[in-house]
């Protein structure tokens, strides 16, 4: 597990993780932005008119609304990006990712709704008459080049393949394993529940629903959306007024670490400023997915006749969610301050090491900094350690969770404390499976967002709002996830393999339950970023037909309503 875990880590390095993909994807934000002169400020208020049915006419073709399209797109990027997301953004890059993660969404807005125009424009009816749309067909149809001879080079035809490929898997990187092992760990860190009659349970409740298509999954995102955003947002205003003496210090912490990165506090070892930009645009990226290519899928769904009205639509989604639901989060981390405190867990093997030596954060800090954030490696422990009833040697530290472990105890699978000798290869553990270890050390995703969700008037009964918040976020995200890997199974395959493919869906979600949280999140980022590339090189290549679009569309829109005063471009 520890080898497969080293391996995907380099892969997610050379290309989620990698700073060019990075510039890739907001390169292409803040190419639209200033091309198409901020719509993302300019067509506010129109998105909100439209979703409201304004432009809406008689006979327009869609399976959805526009209000179930954007449910439904939202339930598929309101999950745990906003819950374990931030709290891993922060526990890597500390505060300033949080400004990273805002950065991305206003950028994101309009990535949105330009993937989201074209999406529509060339989407396509499937053989039972469902409509199919999706990245995947407008590559398909305007990105192969036609040479001078007149022999066509299928460029976007391979495009297209090679998008709808990583939506399948993206469809289980994203949608599937991240979000019920989130639900998992958190019910049974708050109620005790096994991790498998978790999964067993939903995975039956979302077979039920994913079967029965987009209709059904519209029906039933329209309601379970607006349901958990009230729930998740009453919780987090109750934490932040609660430790309201520290709103104005969380606001000064994510400024001031903007362009210098954070300094070590707490257990906190700081981070550089290059690694807050890359962990905050990463997971803004997985929180509100502008630019990945998965939520025009479900817009191409909706009824309109015009392919620009339903991209207005889409470009409330990174607002939502980022702007407003992972900022909320944030803040309720920060305000709450157990971002930087050390907390009894069960440590995670692959987020474990141990160093030769005895190292604090008072004597050692900026050593230990440069280590953990991969700057200046420090020595690594080889060999045999005697742990006696429970306790290790006083010459070796253990850092899990990006921190110096304190109170460690290593014990036996029946909860007995652990004599004996254990072997250390490269400062890991030569038979992890053979030992549970447990002691003091910072958190990060689900568990971390819990324990700040507590520090309110409601106390330990604020960790339900989170379990429940997160239950309702990431179930309608595998929900949604489901379509958009269904329609992809569709565009390669036809409709005879997409029963096949929710069936493997249902299977993968049921043993994702149960599986390690580091190697979830690897397998994530990297599948967004094999989505991401095509449809990021797809949009910059028909920048003017965009443009086109948008201009035909505010020419329609000025006929049906001559009064009121719209863009001039």
């Amino acid at each position: 597990m520890q080898k497969i875990t080293e391996y995907l880590t380099s892969i997610d390095k050379l290309i989620g993780g990698s700073q060019w993909f990075v510039y890739l994807l907001l390169g292409t934000g803040i190419f639209y932005t200033l091309y198409l002169y901020f719509p993302q400020i300019r067509y506010f208020k129109y998105a909100i008119k439209i979703v409201r049915g304004k432009f809406d006419r008689a006979g327009d073709e869609g399976d959805t609304s526009h209000f179930q399209a954007l449910t439904t797109a939202l339930s598929g990027t309101v999950g745990t990006g906003n819950i374990a997301g931030v709290a891993l953004a922060l526990h890597l890059g500390g505060p300033p990712a949080l400004f990273w993660m805002l950065v991305t969404a206003l950028i994101g807005m309009t990535t949105k709704f330009v993937e989201v125009t074209l999406s529509h424009k060339y989407r396509e009816k499937a053989s039972d008459g469902s409509i199919s749309g999706g990245p995947m067909y407008f590559m398909k149809k305007r990105l192969n080049i036609t040479l001078p001879s007149g022999k066509i080079i299928k460029t976007g035809s391979f495009l297209a393949f090679v998008f709808a490929i990583a939506t399948i898997f993206s469809s289980f990187g994203t949608g599937s394993l991240p979000q019920i092992n989130s639900i998992a760990n958190s019910l049974f860190q708050t109620f005790h529940l096994p991790h498998i009659i978790t999964g067993a349970v939903l995975s039956l409740l979302l077979g039920f629903i994913i079967i029965g298509g987009i209709k059904r999954i519209a029906k039933v995102t329209q309601t379970l959306v607006p349901a958990m955003a009230v729930i998740y947002f009453i919780g987090a205003i109750l934490v932040i007024a609660y430790n309201y003496q520290n709103i104005i210090p969380s606001i000064q912490a994510i400024a001031a670490g903007v362009f210098t990165g954070s300094a070590a506090t707490g257990g906190f070892l700081g981070a550089s400023m290059a690694f807050a930009f890359n962990r905050g645009v990463n997971r803004g990226l997985f929180s509100n997915e502008a630019g990945q290519g998965s939520a025009p899928i479900a817009h191409a769904a909706a009824r309109a006749h015009e392919p620009v009205s339903e991209g207005l639509v889409a470009l409330l989604e990174p607002f939502i969610d980022t702007v407003i639901i992972c900022m909320l989060t944030g803040l309720t981390i920060l305000a709450s301050g157990v971002w930087k405190e050390k907390h009894e867990t069960k440590f995670q093997m692959t987020d474990m090491e141990i160093l030769a030596g005895n190292f604090n954060e008072h004597s050692n800090g900026p050593a230990l900094a440069q280590h953990i954030n991969g700057e200046k490696t420090l020595p690594l422990f080889n060999g045999e350690v005697l742990i006696e009833k429970g306790k290790g040697p006083k010459d070796i530290t253990i850092l899990h969770a990006r921190s110096v472990a304190e109170e460690v105890v290593f014990k036996t699978h029946n909860n007995a404390l652990f004599t004996g000798s254990i072997h250390i290869k490269n400062g890991k553990l030569s038979n992890p499976d053979h030992f549970i270890v447990q002691g003091k050390s910072l958190l990060h995703s689900a568990p971390l967002t819990t324990i700040a969700f507590s520090r309110s008037w409601l106390g330990n009964y604020g960790k339900y709002i989170v379990s429940i918040g997160l239950l309702l976020f990431a179930f309608s995200t595998a929900i949604a996830w489901s379509y958009y890997g269904g329609r992809a199974v569709t565009f390669l395959f036809g409709l005879k393999g997409v029963i096949w493919y929710k069936l493997v869906y249902i299977i993968g979600f049921f043993l994702a339950s149960f599986t390690d949280t580091t190697i979830v999140w690897i397998v994530s980022g990297i599948t967004v970023a094999f989505m991401a590339i095509p449809n990021l090189v797809g949009l910059l290549f028909l920048h003017r037909e965009v443009k086109s679009e948008i201009a035909g569309f505010w020419n329609e829109y000025r006929k049906s309503f001559p009064n009121e005063k719209v863009p001039k471009r």
